[in-house]
């Protein structure tokens, strides 16, 4: 069975190039276009990872990830933080909060999928 690749941006542009490639390499892929909406999923979709914006409406990225690691107490569930927020300080924050990687826009579809094989 395909492992499941939750990934969450509240611009349908966005979602379609990252999950592009993930299906694209045979993962299933779950979306979700807020963060109230990725809490959701997570816990009725369980899946094997998720690719997060960080700036979105209703919840951050970063109060999501937080979220995932505290509230869900899912500590191991692999997060890849993936954001136009490039700052040396948005990373830092951004792992602070529990990420396992921090990757910023543009990026690559290569680029991602060898994080997301690395994590899982």
């Amino acid at each position: 069975m395909a492992q499941k690749i939750l990934v969450v941006d509240d611009s349908p542009t966005e979602l379609t190039l990252m999950s592009t490639p993930l299906r694209e390499a045979g993962y299933f892929v779950v979306t979700a276009v807020d963060g109230e909406d990725a809490i959701n999923k997570i816990v009725t979709e369980n899946p094997d990872l998720v690719v997060l914006d960080v700036v979105m409406p209703k919840k951050n990225g970063f109060q999501v990830c937080r979220e995932i690691r505290t509230r869900l107490g899912k500590e191991k569930l692999p997060v890849i933080m993936l954001t136009t927020k490039n700052e040396a300080s948005d990373k830092f924050w951004g792992l602070k909060q529990g990420a396992n990687e921090y990757m910023s826009k543009p990026f690559k579809g290569e680029e991602l999928l060898a994080i997301v094989k690395r994590l899982l």
